[in-house]
């Protein structure tokens, strides 16, 4: 059979990464969460001292990435988060980094990818394609939650100040900025649960899947 790849785009904190775990999970594929790519050079660039908008710095950290850093529990904080917002303005940065996501997106027989511009740069051709989101006050409060429960302090306040440049800097860059595919299907989590999120994720992919198997 030929590779089945699943793109899960969407905006911070809308259940996207969730989804692209369980649906790796159903259909016993790879998943990929391209968003710790970026994390993962921002946090490089801090550790070495290295100025976020020094473009060409950010592409040597980008060079530097291995797969095994993506498991650092640090890359997940708050803090790791903006770094990433930052450095994925950087046009050669993104370049730097999507010969990897290409490469793991043809591996044989497909994978799951979830990121902001997957089904849009990385995976066109990807034969399930979602775009995930909710309310930015929903997003706010499930990354609320999750920080807390990591033990850092924050506020509610500044989690959806911090939602809000986050959507407006990856929605507006110049390269490959934040957008649904064409063929994308819309999946609002604002009143689901995770539960309700991924059966209906499932749903969508078994028959896009479906659609695919017919035309093969």
């Amino acid at each position: 059979m030929a590779d089945f790849v699943i793109a899960v785009d969407g905006p911070a904190a809308s259940g996207k990464g969730t989804i692209a775990t369980r649906l790796a999970t159903y259909f016993d594929l790879p998943v990929l969460d391209t968003g710790l790519l970026y994390r993962c050079v921002g946090v490089l660039m801090e550790r070495a001292h290295e100025d976020l908008d020094d473009e060409a710095a950010a592409c040597a950290a980008a060079a530097m990435l291995t797969a095994d850093q993506l498991d650092d529990p640090r890359l997940r904080t708050r803090a790791a988060g903006e770094l990433a917002s930052r450095v994925a303005v950087h046009g050669r940065v993104r370049d730097a980094l999507m010969e990897f996501q290409r490469t793991f997106a043809g591996q044989e027989g497909g994978a799951v990818l979830d990121g902001r511009d997957i089904g849009t740069v990385i995976a066109p051709d990807a034969q399930a394609k979602l775009f995930v989101t909710a309310a930015p006050e929903v997003r706010a409060e499930r990354r609320w939650k999750q920080l807390t429960a990591q033990g850092e302090t924050v506020s509610y306040e500044d989690v959806l100040a911090d939602i809000a440049v986050r959507d407006a800097r990856d929605g507006g860059r110049e390269t490959a900025p934040m957008r649904p595919a064409r063929d994308a299907v819309l999946l609002d989590t604002s009143e689901m649960t995770i539960e309700q999120a991924a059966d209906a994720a499932r749903r969508i992919v078994e028959a896009a899947r479906a659609r695919w198997l017919s035309s093969t």
